[in-house]
């Protein structure tokens, strides 16, 4: 098979789990059984692998590939990231439920116009953050929320984020503490002993 077109990455192979070459698998799927559902998974370099027999194990599910028969096969395979194409997804989530994929490559518009551009989408178990790069800066994380990216314009190519929201400016609060208000002489100190009063 050549490459895919528009690939979404679906699970990557973990540890070999016993000797008749099953494998750990994680998912990126909302039902981790669900893998078994999209039909052949794909390598980046176009190997297809058919899932035979799926069972769920903790965090991960074991999983059987056809022609993987024996520990020293599934032991090839780890770390091997497997995707279907995103025309096998169904695009019947909610009005405000996206694909990683669908984020990527976005452009990123303020109320100013445009800014930069999605290059990546991460969670690092605290929700969903955007990675933007920003014309003449290097890239920043946006966080993927309601108050701070606003729109979603998947159709259009853009998303508007709330700059102030999204961290790129400093609120204009004016009850807020400027710099010429602070005063380090004020600031209470430990004692000697734990370092204070140096």
């Amino acid at each position: 098979m050549s490459k895919l077109q528009n690939p979404v990455q679906m699970a990557v192979i973990g540890a070999a789990h016993g000797i008749k070459g099953e494998l750990r698998v994680k998912t990126f799927t909302g039902d981790p059984l669900a893998l078994a559902d999209y039909g052949p998974l794909y390598t980046r370099d176009g190997r297809a692998f058919q899932i035979t027999d799926i069972r769920p194990a903790n965090t991960v599910v074991v999983v059987r590939f056809k022609g993987v028969n024996d520990r020293n096969a599934a032991e090839a395979l780890a770390g091997t990231e497997l995707f279907v194409d995103r025309s096998m997804l169904p695009d019947d989530g909610e009005e405000d439920e996206f694909y990683h994929a669908d984020l990527i490559g976005l452009e990123v518009r303020d109320e100013t116009g445009a800014i930069g551009r999605v290059v990546a989408v991460h969670n690092f178990g605290g929700g969903d953050i955007l990675d933007v790069t920003l014309a003449g800066r290097k890239g920043v994380l946006i966080p993927f929320t309601q108050a701070a990216v606003p729109e979603v314009a998947i159709t259009q190519g853009f998303v508007r984020v709330d700059a102030v929201a999204a961290g790129l400016v400093g609120d204009d609060d004016p009850d807020a503490p400027g710099r010429d208000e602070f005063k380090p002489e004020g600031r209470p100190r430990g004692p000697k002993d734990a370092g204070g009063n140096r």
